[in-house]
């Protein structure tokens, strides 16, 4: 059992995660519709189209991300307040798909930047440039993903309740099994995003001496989206940063912090909440999408200068 003050700073903890997570939920909705609108109601480029569709299934996971962090939250907080367990079996499955849904966040934000290497890198390659190939890889990645980290995880009984928390979750005192999982879920992705975005850049830098100056304006803004894009990638290094750290600590000193699960959730909600948003200004095609929304169904005023004047509406929009 955990003293009072602890239970407090707990429901502290709890509360700033269900507000940041509330947050990112929200806008990864508002966000996802309105990519399903434009991609149904608007003429798209193919390679707009590709970015785009990455993005939609970037935010799609990041509502459902989100939607099981405020699930684990409100129990976090109805735990503290009622002293209420909900160890169960849905409970085991939840913190398996927490897992499962962390490691495709970062696989779209892999396939994102396995795009840009090959239409910057490997532009005379059509056959990694396909729409259908974006839109089918998620799909076959979470089902191998799945596989893996159920491989991993249940053998060495990763996933367990944590009474201290009131939700189910891969214990960090589990070495070998957080150890694995992290293997999997976080490091593995990032320090291929990673390489690859340091490649990219690389690649700009040397082609920038011998390229006409048309292509040097192409690749000086691709040189500046992939700048914005390390920012994010910074975001996806702070996800998993406290969650290591504790780890570690826990690993030199042998000493379990009782809200060690809380601690480790709070900068991963503050994050997506950063994630969400700086996506939406970081990818060009998104912010265009952002900024049509306030240019069309406008109304242009019309002065009437005789009876009978019809007042006319231009619909206008950018591309």
């Amino acid at each position: 059992m955990i003293n009072n003050q602890t239970k407090t700073n707990g429901f502290i903890l709890s509360s700033v995660s269900l507000g940041f997570s509330t947050f990112a939920c929200l806008i990864s909705c508002i966000v996802f519709v309105i990519i399903i609108h434009h991609l149904y109601y608007n003429h798209v480029k193919r390679e707009d189209k590709i970015t785009v569709v990455i993005c939609g299934h970037i935010y799609l996971v990041l509502l459902i991300y989100s939607s099981i962090l405020i699930s684990m939250n409100i129990r976090a907080i109805l735990g503290d307040l009622y002293n209420q367990s909900f160890d169960s079996s849905w409970c085991i499955f939840s913190g398996y798909l927490v897992l499962v849904t962390l490691s495709m966040l970062y696989m779209n934000f892999l396939n994102q930047a396995f795009y840009r290497l090959i239409r910057i890198v490997y532009y005379q390659n059509q056959r990694f440039q396909s729409l259908k190939l974006y839109i089918v890889l998620p799909f076959i990645e979470i089902i191998i993903l799945t596989v893996i980290l159920l491989c991993v995880a249940i053998p060495l009984n990763a996933v367990t309740y944590l009474p201290n928390d009131y939700f189910c979750y891969a214990t960090f005192t589990n070495i070998p099994g957080i150890l694995s999982i992290a293997s999997i879920v976080y490091m593995g992705p990032f320090c291929c995003i990673l390489f690859i975005y340091i490649h990219i850049t690389r690649f700009i830098h040397q082609q920038g001496n011998i390229q006409t100056l048309v292509v040097k304006q192409r690749q000086s803004r691709d040189l500046l989206i992939t700048r914005r894009i390390l920012i994010i990638v910074s975001l996806l290094l702070i996800l998993g940063i406290p969650g290591m750290t504790l780890i570690f600590m826990f690993i030199i000193t042998g000493e379990e912090h009782p809200l060690l699960a809380r601690i480790a959730f709070l900068p991963v909600s503050a994050s997506q909440m950063g994630l969400s948003v700086a996506l939406l200004f970081s990818i060009p095609q998104l912010k265009n999408i952002a900024l049509n929304l306030r240019t069309i169904n406008t109304v242009m005023p019309v002065n009437q200068t005789a009876p009978g004047t019809v007042q006319m509406r231009t619909i206008t929009g950018t591309q």
